[in-house]
């Protein structure tokens, strides 16, 4: 353990370097004039309508951990976990690599709330298999009951189109019969997998599904400022962008996700809702989260200082 905390630490402070190194590189990309064009363009109420929906996104990225850390068997309040999860999130959204970005600042949190390296890694795991869980059900369902709507999302047609959302509603499906049928842990390479209780599985699809759509409404509310798009086009739109963002491990899918949410929603002069979106949901969290993770480490540091010096004066 002594050896791991400093590397922990080390890797805290590269992903607040780097953060700031990204915003700074991202803005590059635009600039202050489009942005301010871009933001200006839409109305007040849908800027404020898509930041609302941003805020009960986080919310549910906290319930991720609150059920986490029950599977871990490490109960805590939600507050806190609320806490560890928009801290790491807000980070780890736009370094990349989030099991390894947010894990490391999970990782400060919650040892210092009592849970050991291997119930840090089940919250770990546990939250990324409620993001895969809720990607494949709004994507199931999207496509599901968007199955007679254009034919221009990747050119598929009716019958693909369904059979798709079939295939990633067998996920959740699929994933509901193994918790509820199988009570032993399952091999998974060099590790062991223990299936949640059913209850804490539902909660990982409700809470994961609610997530995205979420996110999907708070892009559509920037959209329609430019276009009268349909809520389902655009979370089939999302939940494909953000698997390209996934697969592809660009920070905070910097690019893949404007690639692939232009290409798929074609005739939109959508890329100032994106630059605002990515604003609401990138820039905006990042900009409260590390200063929040700053100011963490400085409170429990003192508190560690003022316990060594109380456990000194006793010892004395």
């Amino acid at each position: 353990m002594k050896i791991w905390r400093p590397l922990i630490k080390c890797l805290v402070v590269a992903a607040v370097c780097l953060a700031a190194l990204l915003v700074y590189r991202s803005l590059q990309r635009y600039t202050w004039d489009e942005i301010e064009e871009s933001v200006l363009s839409i109305a007040g109420i849908r800027l404020v309508a898509a930041f609302g929906f941003v805020i009960l996104s986080y919310a549910c990225l906290g319930m991720f951990d609150a059920l986490g850390v029950r599977y871990a068997g490490k109960p805590l309040a939600y507050h806190k976990t609320a806490l560890a999860s928009f801290t790491s999130l807000s980070i780890g959204h736009n370094v990349g690599m989030a099991a390894l970005s947010s894990g490391a600042v999970r990782y400060r949190f919650y040892s210092r709330w009592g849970l050991q390296p291997q119930d840090i890694a089940k919250v770990i795991v546990f939250c990324g298999a409620t993001v895969g869980l809720g990607l494949a059900t709004l994507g199931g369902i999207a496509m599901l009951l968007d199955v007679n709507g254009s034919d221009d999302f990747f050119g598929l047609g009716r019958g693909e189109r369904a059979a798709i959302g079939v295939a990633c509603l067998a996920v959740p499906a699929a994933y509901l019969l193994l918790c509820a049928f199988v009570r032993r842990p399952l091999p998974v390479r060099s590790w062991r997998f223990t299936p949640p209780d059913l209850s804490l599985a539902i909660g990982q699809i409700i809470v994961g599904t609610l997530n995205f759509l979420c996110v999907a409404s708070a892009i559509r509310q920037l959209l329609l400022a430019f276009t009268d798009v349909g809520f389902l086009h655009v979370a089939s739109a999302y939940v494909t962008a953000n698997l390209g963002a996934l697969v592809s491990h660009v920070p905070g899918g910097l690019g893949v996700l404007e690639a692939v949410m232009l290409n798929l929603l074609p005739g939109t002069s959508a890329i100032g809702a994106l630059i605002a979106f990515r604003v609401l949901y990138f820039f905006v969290p990042l900009a409260i989260g590390v200063p929040v993770l700053i100011a963490s480490e400085a409170y429990y540091r003192r508190q560690g200082s003022a316990y060594s010096g109380r456990t000194a004066e006793g010892k004395a």
